[in-house]
């Protein structure tokens, strides 16, 4: 196994752009929990509030704010699964290239599952939008009424 330099500057290049993917990949992992985090607090401050009184508004927001976790928990679990594919890609990459290992149909097997991974996983995060968005709506319909 005898790797020129010009080698390795060619298996650089090619894993480049699997790179900055995966970096915007993490960037949507952070905006993820971010959400769940903020998720997490508003249910804990509801959860305390009943613990004083039922009160139907706040199970309404609680039953909400559940939906919502469970469709940014969904979107965190595609999007890691598709940050470990792309980390499998790039050292597929170099794995294919080092080793005069023919791995083409399996690197774009990977990238094509690691792509519905993020497509998913966007979907879902939009999903929470609308139901955060629709919640907020119907909230402030109702301070409005009162």
């Amino acid at each position: 196994m005898n790797i020129q330099l010009g080698d390795i500057g060619h298996i650089i290049q090619l894993a480049i752009a699997p790179v900055f993917l995966l970096t915007g990949v993490c960037t949507n992992l952070m905006v993820l929990t971010n959400r769940l985090a903020r998720i997490i607090d508003r249910s804990r401050v509801l959860e305390d509030r009943l613990d004083i009184g039922y009160n139907e508004t706040y199970m309404g927001e609680l039953d909400t704010l559940y939906r919502r976790s469970h469709l940014i928990n969904y979107s965190i679990t595609l999007a890691t699964a598709c940050g470990l594919l792309i980390c499998l890609v790039i050292a597929m990459l170099f794995t294919g290239d080092t080793l005069n290992v023919t791995l083409d149909k399996y690197i774009a097997a990977f990238f094509v599952v690691a792509m519905l991974s993020l497509i998913g996983s966007f979907g879902y995060l939009l999903s929470e939008i609308f139901i955060a968005s629709k919640a907020m709506r119907t909230r402030r319909h109702v301070r409005i009424q009162s």
